[in-house]
């Protein structure tokens, strides 16, 4: 089985070889490695994706808004990706962002599951049928279980969904009553044994 590091590096070279800069290819090695460690085909969607590459043109998205849709192209996943992480900030005021056409989506879940850990907000990415909840890039939850290729999303969408504990306010009260009873009143005694105590200072 290969080692999370050897994934990285040689996504990263060969991203490099595949034309993109060394500061994107990083990029990209930091995200096959992800997928690969959340049970996710990266390797095999990204080979895919570069032997596409080298007979089809894919369109760069550069400034992401609420709806983005290509022009000819199907958009291409790695140039989205980048400017949707580096841009995160001034999109999380948006609630929805919707894309059309986005080849092999797989390659920009990562970039997606980076961006929910830098605003601290869990974000549902909606490829097609498939859904997947990223959970500040801790977990990913998900009803794509194929290691199978994705070529192509013909809708995508991502949704910022505000934080809110998953339990009610009387769960909360019912186990912080019951944890109260942990806590020990303070007495003399424990006085005199607490750390420090029956020290005499000798200068």
């Amino acid at each position: 089985m290969k080692s999370l590091s050897e994934i990285d590096t040689t996504s990263k070279r060969a991203s490099r070889a595949a034309g993109y800069s060394w500061g994107i290819a990083e990029e990209v090695g930091k995200n096959i490695r992800l997928l690969e460690m959340f049970g996710l085909p990266g390797i095999k969607n990204l080979n895919d994706f570069y032997k596409k590459k080298k007979e089809q043109r894919f369109e760069n998205l550069n400034l992401i808004s609420a709806n983005n849709k290509t022009v000819k192209f199907e958009f291409c996943p790695i140039i989205c990706g980048t400017n949707f992480l580096d841009q995160i900030k001034s999109l999380e005021n948006l609630k929805e962002i919707k894309f059309e056409k986005m080849a092999y989506p797989l390659l920009f879940l990562p970039f997606v599951s980076r961006a929910s850990e830098v605003i601290g907000k869990r974000l549902h990415l909606k490829l097609d049928d498939n859904n997947f909840l990223l959970n500040f890039n801790n977990n990913i939850c998900s009803n794509f279980f194929k290691n199978e290729i994705i070529k192509v999303a013909n809708k995508a969408s991502i949704n910022f969904l505000e934080n809110s504990n998953l339990f009610s306010e009387n769960d909360w009260k019912e186990l912080y009553k019951l944890s109260e009873n942990t806590f020990v009143e303070e007495s003399d005694s424990l006085k005199q044994s607490a750390a420090g105590a029956g020290l005499t200072d000798n200068d």
